[in-house]
């Protein structure tokens, strides 16, 4: 969860950034603050393998949330990268669930980049997999990429790869001999130039397709699909789909809720079924721009541990001139759907109740933020989980996903052969029976909570090692 709140900022002098990061997978990240990304200038001693572990462990000792699930037995001679070093030392805090790949080292420069404009390099598409098939789908594509000026587009299907037509190697063999990361791997470094060719099935068509990695920025809310007023029989629905919660969203969700209040819509679908999160502030901002009659009202609690309880905090709702007051909301969520995004669910059960659903299926489970600590001669940036987040209600132990926490749920497929905002889509479909009260599967019982958290059929690629981009927009390639 990229949780970043300007007022945790604040109180910790300016020296750290809260962040949720993403969830899922081997990986995880976020980010609200750190300046200029810096040009390393260190002496080989400071940046030394030894050193880094060091600082890595140092931050740990002081803020991570969880100081008895902390294996101070390891040794760190023991590990050859920073990051199996603090893999080994959070281990115990793992096995419970607790702290899937939240704590983590990364680059400051990378983060900045993608947290200013969801900057990074790319063929500019999202990627998911068949568990059962072995097949891999396109389920996004992202504006002013080379996979969209390609004509690639939700619903293709990519079966071979290779970097020239001559050396394709088919999507089947790659999953049956090494899983997505055989994808990832095939697909080449995330660098500006890398060139991939793609055997690409498009309603039945078949061809070869030439691919450039390119840097592009990250629209969070689509100029295609991403916001919409939807005609549902004589009323009038809203829907947003957000991809991530970046410093760019900001006027993005401004502009499509004062779209929604100039309509007079009081009913919202919110689509977060591939964001895997990012800054805490703009999760609230965006539930501000929902809740117009909850002005002061307990948005949600930020806790630290026991020794840092001087930086928790209580967040409320803010005015804010482009707000309505949802009388109801469907969140659409699935496996990818973590962090930012499950917090700002969460924040709203406690005031709508039975008038708020999960619809989709389960998601990722991450009711804990992190904090960042840089040593910027080296260009580290420490990711500590630090903080666990609640709803008004003080409800916040969803380590298993939202499915188990919400009022009602409302499992749905998630639909490749309609696009991202299109009412036949089947999850948006289910999201607005729901909201007419139409048949959808919603219930709120415990047989249909579990429903829900069955393994679904789909699951976005996420590589071992992932970037920034990688953590909080999963998918992306």
């Amino acid at each position: 969860m990229g949780m970043g709140r300007t007022s945790l900022a604040i109180a910790l002098a300016g020296t750290l950034a809260a962040c949720g990061g993403g969830g899922g997978g081997g990986n995880s990240g976020g980010s609200i603050g750190g300046g200029t990304a810096p040009t390393p200038t260190a002496t080989t001693a400071s940046c030394s393998l030894s050193a880094r572990q060091d600082f890595a462990k140092s931050v740990i000792d002081e803020w991570y949330l969880f100081p008895d699930l902390v294996n101070n037995s390891v040794n760190k001679a023991n590990y050859s990268t920073v990051q199996a070093y603090i893999d080994a030392l959070v281990a115990p805090a793992r096995a419970q669930a607790k702290d899937r790949y939240f704590t983590y080292i990364t680059s400051i420069a990378d983060e900045e980049a993608f947290y200013g404009s969801g900057s990074s390099a790319g063929f500019g598409f999202r990627l998911s997999y068949d568990t059962g098939q072995n097949r891999v789908f396109v389920v996004e594509t992202f504006e002013g990429t080379s996979a969209l000026a390609a004509g690639i587009d939700r619903g293709a299907e990519i079966i071979a790869i290779g970097t020239s037509s001559s050396n394709l190697q088919t999507v089947a063999s790659l999953m049956q001999n090494g899983g997505a990361q055989a994808v990832v791997n095939a697909l080449g470094p995330s660098s500006v130039g890398t060139t991939r060719v793609l055997r690409i099935s498009r309603a039945g068509v078949v061809s070869d397709i030439l691919l450039s990695k390119t840097e592009y920025s990250l629209d969070p809310v689509s100029d295609r699909y991403g916001a919409r007023i939807i005609d549902d029989g004589g009323k009038k629905v809203g829907y947003i789909n957000l991809r991530t919660f970046i410093d760019t969203a900001e006027s993005d969700l401004r502009d499509a809720i004062a779209g929604f209040k100039a309509q007079g819509v009081t009913e919202v679908i919110v689509d977060l079924r591939y964001n895997g999160g990012g800054l805490v502030r703009v999760s609230e901002l965006f539930g501000d721009l929902l809740g117009a009659d909850k002005v002061g009202k307990v948005f949600s609690y930020t806790t630290f541990r026991d020794s840092k309880a001087a930086n928790n905090s209580t967040r409320t709702f803010a005015a804010q001139p482009q707000a309505i007051a949802a009388t109801k909301i469907a969140f659409i969520g699935f496996s990818g759907t973590a962090s930012a995004s499950e917090l700002l669910a969460n924040s709203f059960i406690p005031y709508l109740g039975a008038n708020t659903a999960l619809i989709g299926s389960n998601t990722y489970g991450k009711p804990v933020g992190q904090i960042a600590l840089d040593k910027p001669e080296c260009d580290d940036r420490m990711r500590v989980v630090a903080f666990r987040t609640e709803n008004a209600n003080h409800q916040g132990d969803y380590y298993t996903g939202l499915a188990s926490v919400f009022p009602n749920t409302c499992a749905a497929p998630d639909d490749l052969t309609h696009q991202l905002g299109d009412p036949d889509e089947g999850a948006i479909k289910a999201a607005l029976d729901f909201l007419a009260g139409r048949a959808c599967s919603a219930t709120t019982s415990a047989e249909g909570q579990r429903a829900l958290s069955v393994a679904p059929k789909r699951e976005l690629i996420r590589p071992q090692d992932a970037n920034t981009g990688e953590r909080e927009a999963p998918g992306r390639f």
